[in-house]
């Protein structure tokens, strides 16, 4: 049985949707397959949460490849999940399966980062055990 594409979507694919990504690729890729998109693009990923992933994880997000990118430029997802929508969820062409309700960390302190990568990577293993059950 081929694995589950799981799309990680948020307005920017800056950030949160980054973070979700490279941790699904580095905890769960025998389980399924890791993308993010967004609705807009920036130039580059956020850097506070590049530096802070390798500082944490050891993951180097932008020599692994991860940009900026469009829902259009990623496979069709199985699972879409939104990764939290403060003033209105993007709208990809279909419903999200879940919404993680995950804050924002953009222009906040390290601490914060540190939270919501933590959050990020315990609804990953979540993911990967409901997942890994079916």
């Amino acid at each position: 049985m081929s694995k589950k594409k799981i799309a990680f979507i948020c307005v920017h694919n800056s950030c949160r949707s980054q973070i979700a990504e490279a941790l699904g690729r580095h905890l769960a890729s025998d389980v399924f397959e890791s993308y993010s998109a967004g609705t807009e693009t920036k130039p580059q990923i956020n850097q506070d949460a590049v530096r802070i992933m390798k500082e944490l994880h050891g993951i180097d997000m932008e020599a692994e490849g991860q940009h900026s990118k469009l829902i259009n430029d990623i496979p069709d997802p199985d699972i879409a999940i939104s990764m939290g929508c403060n003033v209105g969820c993007p709208f990809i062409g279909r419903p999200f399966d879940d919404n993680w309700g995950i804050e924002d960390p953009t222009g906040k302190s390290d601490e914060k980062f540190k939270i919501v990568i933590e959050q990020i990577r315990n609804d990953i293993l979540e993911l990967r055990s409901k997942l890994d059950k079916e």
